[in-house]
């Protein structure tokens, strides 16, 4: 009982540690410049993909606290995405076409690169712990006209899809919502 108490002891702060690793925050990212760089992407823009044309509209509602991303395209259901600042934190909700919603947190930001990258947080509205759901997202702002944008679909916890575009703007938008 003596040996037993020190060896459970020991592995508890082991697995606290290993936890602490797969929870760690992001880097300190400058999450308000990151979200001034999404808040400028207002208005159209359009890529082609496999899928055929793939169209997203940013806008801006509540007084500019959130960006509206908006995904159509003429072989799949529309998509939302809502990208936000909860404190001093950048967040997305994607209301995906899977049926539920993850939610991301922006894990770095190079304003040089024009890279924003955004990690998993939690999903709501999961049928079961494997279904297919959206983990991670990156954006890249390669110029004042074109972006693109990864995102990883994982199912039964393994990466299942990288879905990939990379977009022209077609129509700025100077109105703010």
């Amino acid at each position: 009982m003596k040996t037993t108490l020190p060896a459970i002891a020991t592995l508890l702060v082991i697995c606290s540690a290993a936890c602490a690793a797969d929870a760690k925050p992001p880097a300190n990212i400058d999450s308000t410049a990151a979200f001034s760089r999404l808040k400028s992407l207002v208005g159209e823009w359009e890529a082609d993909s496999n899928m055929g044309k793939l169209r997203l509209t940013y806008t801006l509602i509540a007084g500019g606290a959130a960006v509206v991303e908006r995904e159509t395209s003429d072989h799949m259901p529309e998509m939302l995405t809502v990208y936000y600042m909860d404190g001093k934190r950048l967040l997305l909700t994607h209301y995906c076409m899977a049926g539920n919603q993850p939610r991301m947190e922006a894990h770095s930001y190079d304003g040089a690169k024009g890279e924003l990258q955004f990690r998993f947080l939690d999903v709501t509205n999961l049928a079961a712990p494997g279904t297919g759901h959206m983990r991670n997202a990156t954006l890249r702002f390669l110029d004042d006209s074109h972006i693109s944008g990864e995102w990883q679909f994982y199912e039964s916890g393994e990466l299942k899809m990288t879905e990939f575009a990379q977009y022209t703007r077609i129509h700025p938008s100077t109105a703010l919502r």
